[in-house]
């Protein structure tokens, strides 16, 4: 999901289906059950609030990088097969203008829940499963292992950088703010406690100062602190807007019936030592529980 202007564009994906499974003769619960890689994309006018279905991508995928540069949405690598585990190497790119997707050169590896970004002009497809087409025996040296592609668009070139991303578990959600790429967990533990920044010049990701939070609630002033050992996290995602990252959180609260708590907080990427970097606007209580993807994009609307 990426946004273009005041339309919002929800791009290819997994179909699944709920089936229920008996797990003793007492005990019955809901899975996920796939049932096929989807090509379709559909757009959302944040201002006519009207979904349209437009051209679908070249190729079924999921788990795939996607951002938006000049007013155009990148997307590459993912998966295209349940019959296969491997990840594929495809890119294309779309223009909204024409409702036309048009192929890009394939990157270096087979790559997949990879996270994809734009910073200073440049396409970066990070982290995720990756290798090579022809790999042979694996190796714990491979440079596909943790690296990320950054694509330039002026040069139509994939470049492969080695262990960009550092870890073997990939990204959550990786974003751009001031020409900085900022990080705060991967895909297993979307919150590790604190904000990283890249440094490209030492290929390295630091703490950020002033970001460290046992957990994310730990930046609304509330008194009842029992109130929030008793919470199971359901989803956690990130968003810039201007200097400031945005953090929505969803959790579900023990008991019944079920209710679940949705939180907002900003982090201040330009804040110093003697200001508040962290500013919360929750947390708000529902009464039912939503099931909601990890992610979200950010519409600016002038």
């Amino acid at each position: 999901m990426v946004s273009v202007r005041d339309m919002i564009f929800v791009i290819g994906g997994r179909l699944c289906r709920k089936e229920m499974v008996h797990v003793s003769d007492e005990l019955a619960d809901l899975v996920d059950k796939d049932v096929c890689m989807l090509s379709s994309v559909f757009s959302y006018n944040v201002r006519t609030e009207q979904w349209s279905k437009l051209a679908c991508l070249r190729f079924p995928r999921s788990d795939f990088a996607c951002t938006v540069c000049d007013g155009k949405i990148y997307v590459a690598g993912g998966q295209s097969s349940l019959d296969c585990a491997r990840g594929i190497s495809s890119a294309e790119v779309y223009d909204p203008v024409l409702d036309e997707w048009t192929p890009l050169p394939h990157m270096n590896t087979l790559r997949y829940k990879c996270v994809g970004v734009t910073c200073l002009g440049k396409i970066h497809v990070v982290g995720g499963f990756a290798e090579r087409l022809n790999s042979g025996p694996a190796s714990p040296f491979r440079p596909e292992r943790s690296s990320a592609e950054v694509f330039d668009p002026q040069t139509g070139r994939w470049e492969l950088m080695a262990k960009m991303w550092q870890l073997d578990v990939p990204p959550n959600q990786i974003v751009a703010v001031n020409g900085r790429l900022f990080s705060s967990g991967d895909c297993l533990k979307p919150w590790k406690g604190h904000i990283e920044a890249y440094d490209a010049v030492l290929n390295l990701w630091n703490e950020v100062d002033h970001s460290c939070l046992r957990t994310l609630s730990d930046a609304i002033n509330h008194s009842n602190e029992r109130y929030w050992q008793h919470v199971q996290e359901l989803y956690l995602t990130m968003a810039p807007i201007r200097t400031h990252l945005y953090f929505l959180g969803g959790y579900r609260m023990v008991g019944e019936p079920p209710r679940m708590i949705s939180m907002v907080c900003a982090f201040d990427t330009l804040a110093s030592a003697n200001s508040n970097a962290w500013r919360s606007f929750g947390p708000m209580d529902e009464e039912s529980e939503k099931e909601l993807c990890s992610h979200s994009c950010v519409v600016q609307l002038s």
